[in-house]
């Protein structure tokens, strides 16, 4: 009896670790030290940082993993792995500065995990900051074969004078909603019923041509670069928000500091289509939709109206649509103006 044949391919595992140093290799920045293989992965703090302060954020996936392990595609999650973490990040004003990844699965199929980590590369050099290193963990037993899920870690680096924390948003601020790509990666529990329940299939376009699951397994977009790019020129952006589990009504508040609320219109932005048609086929109430999906917007900015110009400017350079969605008034952290529950 050895290692192998309780279900742990040692040998197997060596030989993913040289498969994926060049996806890794790809996303290195100039602080980085030493090679990947090691304990723990070294970097030092950015250069021209007077007061640097380190901010650190952790996701993961969540339930699209079963739609992608389903579909045998596995290429796309890796990058909404980076992007759930760095997105994170952002919000304080940071600089996303290295990631590291956490893969537990039944038996390590190479082939799979390497698109995985294909994503994750991909996303964190569109996010600049480098894939630091991980772990794949190889559990028979406890995961089934052909099941794996992930976890992501991002450190990145801020002034500490530049940290947003919600002191800096004023009543009249505008909130600025940047369009997402999607469902991004959450609400698919739900998304998963509404498909189970009523017999539906993966295969089959809900509107258009695009099947469901490629609706459904289009990455979570990253706000890195267009967000950085604003800060960049100055926009003074007062307060920032990721849009993820329970939508606008949980996460905007959390960027508002005391004493301040967000008055919403949801007739300010197209809501895209897949969101009414889980809204109809699951007879979910549009209330419950707001509380559960990002309903077109991935990423709030709030800032003074006079910078919505320019910021809109620079967001659209991106490829990024961007609306005027609403106004922070005095309050005690409600979002008004969105459909009950």
């Amino acid at each position: 009896m050895d290692y192998r044949s309780a279900g742990v391919d040692v040998a197997a595992g060596r030989a993913f670790v040289e498969q994926i140093r060049p996806l890794v290799q790809r996303t290195q920045r100039p602080e980085v030290v030493g090679q990947l293989g090691g304990f723990a992965g070294l970097c030092q703090i950015p250069k021209g940082y007077r007061q640097p302060l380190l901010v650190s954020g952790t996701d993961g996936v969540g339930t699209k993993l079963k739609i992608a392990q389903t579909l045998n595609r596995h290429n796309t999650v890796g990058i909404d792995l980076v992007a759930m973490c760095v997105n994170d990040v952002l919000t304080c004003g940071a600089e996303p500065l290295f990631f590291l990844d956490y893969i537990a699965c039944g038996r390590l199929a190479p082939e799979i995990m390497t698109a995985v980590v294909a994503g994750i590369a991909q996303g964190c050099e569109a996010a600049g900051c480098a894939l630091l290193g991980g772990e794949t963990a190889e559990m028979p037993g406890f995961y089934a074969e052909g099941v794996y899920d992930l976890a992501g870690f991002c450190v990145g680096v801020v002034e500490q004078d530049q940290v947003l924390d919600g002191t800096q948003v004023q009543v009249g601020d505008v909130v600025l909603g940047l369009a997402s790509s999607g469902l991004h990666s959450n609400g698919f529990s739900l998304v998963r019923k509404i498909v189970s329940d009523r017999r539906l299939s993966w295969q089959d376009p809900p509107f258009g041509n695009t099947p469901l699951g490629d609706l459904c397994l289009e990455p979570t977009r990253l706000y890195v670069q267009p967000i950085r790019a604003a800060l960049g020129q100055g926009i003074p952006i007062h307060g920032m928000a990721h849009i993820t589990g329970g939508g606008l009504p949980e996460n905007l508040p959390r960027c508002l500091g005391e004493g301040r609320s967000a008055e919403l219109d949801p007739q300010a932005w197209p809501i895209p289509p897949l969101f009414h048609w889980l809204g109809e086929m699951g007879n979910v109430s549009l209330g419950e939709l707001f509380n559960t999906f990002n309903m077109g917007i991935g990423y709030t900015v709030v800032l003074p109206a006079s910078a919505v110009a320019a910021a809109q400017a620079c967001f659209a350079e991106w490829g990024i649509e961007s609306w005027r969605i609403g106004t922070v008034v005095a309050g005690t952290g409600e979002v008004l103006g969105l459909p009950a529950a």
